[in-house]
């Protein structure tokens, strides 16, 4: 599930801004309740209203869920030594292509955790 960061960080990039972490141009505070914005100084671009906010809960929860997924399918790449030592194996098969075994793995792990 998307939070309102996540929501903040797809609107800011909607509206061509570059959202990053440890320069973040706004506040949030948690009461206990859930996260509201407190502040907001994004130069060139208003806050976003609650209703612009609600408005992204589909896309943020799909971006959120891509991020695990994408997680997920890091976790399971394994070492990137071993991928090259797959990689070289094939090149040394001549399988270069989707027989070979890195293209299987990869698609593998692709297939079993796709994307939205």
């Amino acid at each position: 599930m998307s939070t309102l960061n996540d929501k903040i960080r797809i609107y800011l990039s909607d509206n061509g801004k570059i959202y990053k972490d440890e320069n973040r141009n706004y506040e949030l505070e948690n009461d206990g309740s859930g996260d509201r914005l407190v502040s907001w100084n994004v130069s060139g671009l208003a806050e976003p209203t609650a209703e612009q906010l609600d408005a992204l809960d589909s896309k943020a929860d799909t971006d959120f869920a891509n991020r695990i997924i994408g997680y997920t399918r890091k976790k399971s790449y394994g070492d990137i030594g071993d991928q090259l030592d797959l990689l070289y194996k094939d090149m040394l098969a001549n399988k270069l292509d989707t027989t070979g075994e890195w293209a299987k793995k990869i698609k593998a792990i692709k297939d079993s955790n796709p994307k939205s």
